[in-house]
Order: C-alpha cells, then sequence, then structure tokens
C-alpha cells in the first residue's frame, strides 16, 4: 500500500500536503514509517524494538548467524553504527545521530523489502566473535562446527582431541567463505590447512577472508570436487559442513534462502549425496589417529540407516542436537564396505 501523503510546515509557517504520490508497482511497495515516528525513534534501543516489530510484521526468515528477529535487529543496528555485536549492551541506552538514524532505517527496510539475509546487506556475519566478509557468492556462514572446534577439541570436554597442538594437518571440505578454516587455525595453531570448493566464486571470497585475518601461509585453497584437488594427501582432521538439504527441503525453503547459492544447499533427493561420498572416500585421507567432523542437518535417521554399522558419535551444541557427527580414522577403516546399498531417494 502507498503511504499516505506527508503534511508539515513550510518556510511561512502554512500547512501544505505532499502531492499525491502513484501507486508503486504491485509486489514492490515498501512501508514506511512517517518521518514524524521515525523522529521518535532515539537510542539503540530503540531501533532495534522497531525493527523487530517490522521483521515479526513481514514474517521474515531467522536462520544465517542469528536465530531470532531481536539477534537481528541488535546484529544490523551495530552494523550501521559500526559496533561490534558485544558493544550492544555498552551503548544501549546511547542516541544516535540523524545520519546514524538513516542508515539503521534503510537497512531495516532493505531487510523486508529485499528479504536477504541481513549479512547479505552489510557484508559481514560474525562466527565465535570473528568477523567475515560474505555476499551472494557463498552460503552465509552459520555452522555448527565452528562451536564444536573450541569444546570438543582441548577444551572444556576435550572429547575428540586433547591436544589441539598436535594436530599438523586439516581439510576444510565445501569451505565455501573459509570460515571454519579460519576458526580451525586459531584452534590448532600448528596445523597447515587445506580449503577445498567446487565453486570459484566461492573461492573468491574464501581468499579475501583469508587474507584478512592474515593467514596465506598457513590455509590453502583448491578448486575442484571434495578429495580430487588433494590426490593421496592425509590429514589429522578432516572438517565438512557439505550441502545435505533434500528434495523436499529444497523445495520448502524460506525466500532468504533461496537468495543463496543453490550449490551450497542440495544435497540430492535424499540429501545424502555429498555427505556420503565424503565417509567413504574420507578413510583414504586420514591419519592412523585422525577424524572426521561432518554437519549433515537433521539427517541422522537417513544416515544410520545408509550407514548401520559405523559408529557415528553424535554432537550437541547449544542450539543443535545431533546435526554434526565424528567418527575417527580407526573406526572407517574398520568398515571396508561402508555404504549399505540403499537408494537414498
Amino acid at each position: 500500500m502507498t503511504p499516505p501523503p506527508r503534511a508539515g510546515p513550510n518556510p511561512d509557517g502554512q500547512i501544505l500536503m505532499a502531492k499525491r504520490v502513484k501507486p508503486a508497482k504491485r509486489g514492490r511497495a515498501v512501508s514506511k514509517p512517517p518521518r514524524a515516528a521515525a523522529d521518535e525513534l532515539q537510542t539503540l534501543l530503540d531501533f532495534v524494538r522497531y525493527a523487530v516489530s517490522r521483521f515479526l510484521a513481514a514474517k521474515l526468515a531467522f536462520a544465517h548467524g542469528t536465530t531470532d528477529p531481536v539477534a537481528e535487529a541488535a546484529f544490523l543496528v551495530c552494523e550501521a553504527l559500526h559496533l561490534h555485536p558485544d558493544q550492544f549492551e555498552t551503548f544501549a541506552a546511547a542516541r544516535v545521530t540523524a545520519a546514524e538514524r538513516e542508515r539503521i532505517l534503510d537497512l531495516v527496510e532493505r531487510r523486508v523489502s529485499t528479504r536477504k539475509p541481513a549479512a547479505y546487506l552489510v557484508n559481514k556475519i560474525y562466527m565465535r566473535g570473528l568477523p567475515f566478509y560474505v555476499d551472494e557468492r557463498v552460503i552465509v556462514p552459520r555452522s555448527f562446527i565452528g562451536e564444536l572446534l573450541d569444546s570438543h577439541f582441548g577444551g572444556r570436554d576435550a572429547a575428540l582431541i586433547d591436544d589441539p597442538g598436535a594436530v599438523e594437518s586439516v581439510l576444510d571440505l565445501c569451505t565455501g567463505s573459509a570460515c571454519l578454516a579460519v576458526l580451525a587455525s586459531r584452534r590448532f595453531p600448528n596445523a597447515q590447512i587445506d580449503a577445498v570448493d567446487i565453486s570459484k566464486d566461492a573461492l573468491d571470497v574464501a581468499a579475501r577472508n583469508i587474507a584478512e585475518h592474515g593467514l596465506k601461509d598457513r590455509v590453502a585453497l583448491y578448486r575442484g570436487d571434495l578429495f580430487g584437488p588433494i590426490g593421496p594427501k592425509r590429514y589429522d582432521l578432516i572438517i565438512s559442513n557439505p550441502p545435505y538439504v533434500d528434495a523436499e527441503g529444497m523445495a520448502a525453503l524460506p525466500r532468504e534462502c533461496r537468495t543463496e547459492p543453490k550449490l551450497a544447499f542440495d544435497g540430492g533427493p535424499g540429501g545424502l549425496d555429498i555427505v556420503r561420498r565424503i565417509l567413504d572416500e574420507a578413510a583414504h585421507h586420514l591419519t592412523p589417529q585422525g577424524g572426521l567432523l561432518c554437519e549433515i542437518g537433521r539427517g541422522r535417521d537417513n544416515l544410520e540407516t545408509a550407514y548401520p554399522q559405523l559408529p557415528l558419535l553424535w554432537l550437541d551444541t547449544e542450539d543443535s542436537e545431533a546435526e554434526v557427527f565424528w567418527i575417527g580414522a580407526a573406526d572407517i577403516q574398520s568398515h571396508p564396505s561402508r555404504s549399505k546399498c540403499i537408494d537414498s531417494r
């Protein structure tokens, strides 16, 4: 709906009505707040509350680094003001300038009208407190593996690898923006990391992030299909957040996700096409004490049906349950006929 004409005083003190605006083309109209209402917003917290109301009214989807409208609103407000998300509480009651107000309102309206993920609007996402550049060439990073690297590899649980310093080589399959490769470099300070992706566009984004984090000497990028470009190399750790959405899930993706590369989602009719290949080939690329950490979303039942003999260890995070599995090299190698002949379609 086209907003009603606004009234306001002219220099002579008379009240003038704005000229009637022609209706916008159907499907492109954006409902913006009246100027007086926008001017009533003063503090960061005011703008977060306003953005949350706009997001809920528009029925946006939240699955791109933020899982609810409050977190997303705070993220956009902070980015408009060049603040780290951790600084929001410090400045929540601070007032914004007129120019800052315009930047915030513009981001909020673009989020509603375009339905693009917030990360694409500001070309940034945070994982484990670190900033990463993103755009439409890569999926917006939101893997649970980042948290697991902290918690299960020399962290509070240390259940998988006790000494991160002993890890000398890591492979990141389907690296996308290279966020997991960068996080792995921090968790495993002595490791050289290879990151592979089939998409040239994704690797261009990955190269930018690797450079911005000063890791050109530790992270090498390879273009190709899974293990293809690395030859016979073996690794102490393989991590992967591959495409794993099945046909039903692809058909039901929200508009936000449809702005992301389809290649990064589509796991085939049953969602396991790429995961199967990783499991079937991983044994040839792991050192004897190595292991595979792989995210597959809600595909646990299908995967355990396809590989009933594999002792997969399912890991939970603060926001997920059994969406990532771990399996050691010895367990994979002890099952030479690894994949059960089941049509996942």
